[in-house]
C-alpha cells in the first residue's frame, strides 16, 4: 500500500501525500504552486476560468481532455498528466499558436476567462486537425465570456486550425513518446493509496476488486468518479467528506461493448467516452449527451455517477428507464442485477445494500421497427440543467395500435419516473391523434412536479403533456426538432 499519489504537471514529476480528500486541482495550482493562469470564477464546473487538460492513459493512447480544476479534486490525479495554460508558450516566450491566434483576433478583453478559453481551444487543436463550427462551439459550451461575444474566440480557433504548424513546436505533441513512458510507468506500479491528512483518508483502490474489499470495511464512504455532482457538494455546500475512494481510473469500469443483443457500459464510462457509441446506436440519446453540461463537465462526468447519485433531474435515467436498462450492482459477496426504474427508491434513497455500488448498466437495443425519442428542456439549449427532461420508446403493431409504449421523466417527482397511466391509456389504441389528445390530462395522476427557479409546477406539467404531442408529431412524420445544422443554414 503507498501513500502519495504519483502524477505529472506541465514538465514537472509530482508525488503528493499532503492532501485532504476534497482538496481541489485549482486550489492547488493556485495556492500551492502559484500557476494563477487558472482562475476561479463560479466553482461549480459552469464558468470554465478554471480549465486545464489531463491527459490519462487509454486503449488508443494518450488522450488529453479539458476538465473543470475548480471541482477536480487532487485524489483523482493519480497516473494523469496535467496541463496548465502556463505550459504552453516557448521556452523564448513566443506564444503557442492557440495563444497567438487570440491575440490576432482579438479573443480577449478584460482577460479573466481567457486562460480558460485558450485551454479549451488547446483541447480542441490536440485531438481535431480540422474542427467545423459545430465542433468549436461544442468545444467552448463550458467556457462564458462577459466581453467578447464570443465570435473573434471562434474566428481564433479557426484560424488555428488553417495554420497548423509543425507539431515539433508543441510541447505536448513533442513529449508524447516520454510522457506516456512515464505514465505507463506509474501504471504498472499500482497498489492500493491511501493519503491521510488531519484524520481523513482519500483512497484509490488498485483494482475493482480491492475497491470491493475497501468498500465492505468502509461502506459509507463516497465514491467518487467525475465529481461534477459531489465537487459541489464540497464547494458550495462546504460538506466534509471522509473517506473518499477514488475510481476515475479502473479501466474495469471502463469499457463500453456493443452487440447483438444491447450495450453494456461500464459505470466509469464518461460522457465523451460514450458519446460515439450511443450517437451511432441510439442517436437520440447521442444528442441527449451533448447537451449535458459543457465539454469539460462530459469529459469528467460518468453514467455511472448520473444514475448513482439518484438525482430527480438526472438526464440519462429516463431515456435508459424507456429503453429497459438494467443495472449490474456489486459487492464483496458478488454481483445483483436490477431494472433501472426499481433502483430508485425515494428523493435521495437508491436500492443499494451497504457496500454496493454500480458496475455496468445494460441498454437492451430496440426493435428495428420501434420509435425512442428523449427531450430535454431547460433554460438555455447549452450546459445547463434540466427543467425536465423525457422518454418515450413506442412499439407499434400492424394496425398501428399500441403495442407497448413506456414513459419516463425526470424533474417531474421525487425521482425518475414512469408515467404508467398514461402508458396503461394508451396501451391498444390507435396511435392517433384523437387518442393522444384525450389522455394529455392523465399526466396528472402520474406526476405532481413542483415549482423551483427553474420552472413551475404548471410549466413542467404542460412541458411534459406538450412532449407527448411532439412524440406523436415526429412519429407521424412531422419533424419538430430544430437540429444545430438546420439553424447554420437558416
Amino acid at each position: 500500500m503507498h501513500e502519495a499519489i504519483r502524477f505529472i504537471l506541465n514538465g514537472e514529476d509530482v508525488t503528493l501525500g499532503d492532501f485532504g480528500p476534497t482538496e481541489t486541482l485549482l486550489d492547488y495550482l493556485r495556492l500551492r504552486r502559484r500557476l494563477t493562469g487558472t482562475k476561479e470564477g463560479c466553482a461549480e464546473g459552469d464558468c470554465g476560468a478554471c480549465t486545464v487538460l489531463v491527459g490519462r492513459l487509454t486503449e488508443l493512447g494518450l488522450r488529453y481532455e479539458s476538465v473543470n480544476a475548480c471541482i477536480r479534486f487532487l485524489g483523482s490525479l493519480h497516473g494523469t498528466h496535467v496541463v496548465t495554460v502556463e505550459h504552453l508558450a516557448g521556452d523564448d516566450g513566443t506564444l503557442h499558436p492557440v495563444q497567438q491566434a487570440m491575440v490576432d483576433c482579438h479573443g480577449s478583453q478584460c482577460g479573466f476567462c481567457t486562460p480558460g478559453f485558450v485551454m479549451s481551444l488547446y483541447g480542441l487543436w490536440l485531438s481535431n486537425a480540422a474542427p467545423t463550427r459545430a465542433d468549436i462551439e461544442s468545444a467552448l459550451q463550458g467556457n462564458l465570456c462577459r466581453c467578447t461575444g464570443y465570435e473573434p474566440i471562434v474566428k481564433a480557433a479557426e484560424q488555428v486550425s488553417a495554420n497548423r504548424p509543425s507539431a515539433l513546436f508543441d510541447p505536448l505533441e513533442r513529449d508524447r513518446t516520454e510522457i506516456m513512458a512515464k505514465l505507463w510507468s506509474i501504471r504498472s506500479e499500482m497498489e492500493t493509496i491511501v493519503v491521510k491528512k488531519d484524520g481523513a483518508h482519500s483512497i484509490v483502490p488498485a483494482s475493482v476488486s480491492a475497491l470491493t474489499d475497501i468498500l465492505a470495511e468502509e461502506p459509507d464512504a463516497t465514491i467518487v468518479a467525475g465529481a461534477t455532482d459531489v465537487g459541489l457538494w464540497v464547494t458550495k455546500q462546504m460538506r466534509h467528506l471522509d473517506p473518499v475512494i477514488f475510481i476515475n481510473h479502473l479501466t474495469e469500469l471502463q469499457s463500453i461493448v456493443s452487440d447483438e443483443t444491447g450495450i453494456a457500459i461500464g459505470a466509469g464510462v464518461s460522457y465523451t467516452q460514450a458519446l460515439d457509441t450511443l450517437s451511432d446506436e441510439l442517436p437520440a440519446f447521442g444528442r441527449l449527451i451533448d447537451r449535458i453540461g459543457g465539454q469539460q463537465v462530459r469529459n469528467m462526468g460518468t453514467i455511472g455517477g448520473n444514475i448513482a447519485n439518484g438525482s430527480p433531474i438526472g438526464d440519462t435515467p429516463p431515456a435508459l428507464i424507456v429503453l429497459g436498462a438494467e443495472l449490474t450492482l456489486r459487492t464483496h459477496a458478488g454481483r445483483r442485477t436490477v431494472p433501472l426504474e426499481d433502483f430508485f427508491l425515494a428523493y435521495g434513497k437508491q436500492d443499494r445494500l451497504p457496500g454496493e455500488f454500480v458496475e455496468k448498466v445494460f441498454v437492451p437495443r430496440p426493435a428495428e421497427d420501434g420509435h425512442f425519442a428523449v427531450y430535454k428542456v431547460s433554460k438555455r439549449r447549452d450546459e445547463d440543467i434540466s427543467a425536465l427532461c423525457g422518454a418515450f420508446s413506442l412499439m407499434l403493431d400492424g394496425d398501428g395500435k399500441v403495442e407497448n409504449i413506456r414513459i419516463a421523466f425526470g424533474g417531474m417527482a421525487a425521482t425518475p419516473k414512469r408515467a404508467r397511466h398514461v402508458e396503461e391509456a394508451l396501451l391498444g389504441k390507435t396511435w392517433s391523434w384523437g387518442v393522444i389528445s384525450a389522455v394529455r390530462d392523465i399526466f396528472d395522476e402520474d406526476y405532481t412536479p413542483l415549482t423551483d427557479w427553474r420552472a413551475t409546477a404548471a410549466y413542467r406539467s404542460l412541458a411534459a403533456k406538450n412532449l407527448l404531442t411532439r412524440f406523436f408529431l415526429e412519429t407521424a412524420g412531422q419533424p419538430q426538432e430544430l437540429r444545430r445544422f438546420e439553424l447554420e443554414e437558416a
